[in-house]
């Protein structure tokens, strides 16, 4: 907790501009805002940072070139929007990087390429490979294959996956507002701006206020939650505005702009970390009280004698949410038997689990490996 920025110390930064700081109110792209961003990566990367630039614009783009004054919300209209608009946000961006002798690469991703292990395993080695040849990351949601089922919804929730993904040091949420207030700011003239918390601070998102402009999709509750997401792996996370001047390298200089979330200096092993950010989970468990005891307090595996009951669909081996008994998800992990298992051993010991389903696979549930806590 320091009014120094902990931009200054980061090595591996991944910065996320929303639309109203890359587009012209929704009207096809801000050409100088993008050359203004390549210039101040660019002065980073002079200084041995490495940067992913995780950026919208490519719906208001497409916007723009089809004629739309108003954000659509038919997912077949917004996928076609994306796909006309990524054209013109790659090249607009290639070009600004290529002024400064500095190369891109454009990743797309959904969530299901980061539910997926193995696909996983795959971005997150492709990622680092680019880093380490000098070529900075454009990353923005594939909207064009996406669903709603595996869409992230919004670039502050992929920001923090993707620095999540590459184990960053820093995320940094640029936005129009000057960071996180204590109330919403047009509303109550007298909020103050948090300038250090803790990111994960239930209180944190209380603050936050509502949704944002018809051209972007995340308000600042988003970014609190993606600040959340980005401290698993030790990430501190800064919320600022994208109209300071330089923002990005004053923040890199020590300057402190906006508001600092600190994340604790705990980390996730990274297949835990993995499991933890599934953002859609296939079936709900029910967990007693002792059943959540053993998970939270003792470390313990799940067993079928402490689940009462289950919500959803979902075979062996997808990622299931345990909830306590006031219904608060507490941890979340692999299950070793199906739905339609699960309900024939629920609330039975281990010993009546090949009685009841003629075979028993696991002992356990959930095998405490296979299992995060939240």
């Amino acid at each position: 907790m320091t009014e120094r920025s902990v931009a200054a110390s980061a090595r591996r930064i991944v910065v996320k501009v929303g639309s109203s700081l890359v587009t012209n109110g929704g009207q096809g792209l801000d050409l100088e805002a993008l050359a203004m961003w390549t210039t101040q990566i660019a002065a980073l990367a002079r200084t041995g940072k490495q940067v992913i630039l995780v950026s919208s614009g490519a719906v208001a783009e497409g916007m723009q070139r089809l004629g739309w004054k108003r954000r659509p919300k038919a997912l077949h209209e917004l996928q076609a929007a994306a796909a006309v608009g990524q054209m013109g946000l790659v090249q607009a961006y290639e070009t600004c990087f290529r002024s400064h002798d500095m190369r891109t690469a454009q990743v797309l991703l959904t969530h299901d390429d980061l539910a997926d292990r193995k696909r996983y395993l795959n971005a997150r080695s492709t990622l680092r490979t680019l880093l380490d040849l000098g070529i900075v990351p454009v990353i923005n949601e594939n909207d064009t294959v996406a669903t709603d089922e595996i869409r992230f919804g919004d670039n502050d929730t992929l920001g923090a996956l993707v620095t999540n993904l590459v184990e960053a040091d820093l995320l940094v949420i640029l936005t129009d507002q000057p960071g996180l207030f204590t109330a919403d700011p047009r509303k109550q003239p007298d909020a103050t701006l948090v300038a250090t918390a803790r990111a994960g601070d239930p209180a944190l998102e209380a603050m936050a206020g509502g949704a944002g402009s018809q051209i972007g999709s995340g308000g600042m509750l988003t970014k609190i939650l993606a600040a959340k997401r980005a401290a698993r792996s030790g990430a501190h996370t800064i919320i600022a505005s994208g109209r300071e001047p330089d923002v990005l390298v004053r923040l890199a200089s020590g300057a402190a702009i906006g508001t600092q979330l600190i994340a604790e200096p705990m980390t996730l092993a990274a297949r835990k970390q993995w499991l933890a950010d599934h953002l859609q989970v296939r079936g709900r468990l029910h967990l007693d009280a002792g059943a959540t005891k053993a998970l939270v307090t003792d470390g313990k595996s799940l067993l079928p004698i402490g689940v009462h009951a289950l919500d959803g669909e979902f075979d062996r081996g997808e990622v299931v949410a345990c909830l306590d008994p006031a219904g608060r998800e507490v941890a979340r992990g692999l299950a070793n038997y199906s739905a339609s298992e699960t309900r024939r051993i629920l609330r039975a010991p281990t010993a009546e689990i090949e009685a009841r389903l003629g075979y028993i696979d696991d002992p356990e549930l959930i095998h405490r490996d296979n299992l995060v806590l939240l």
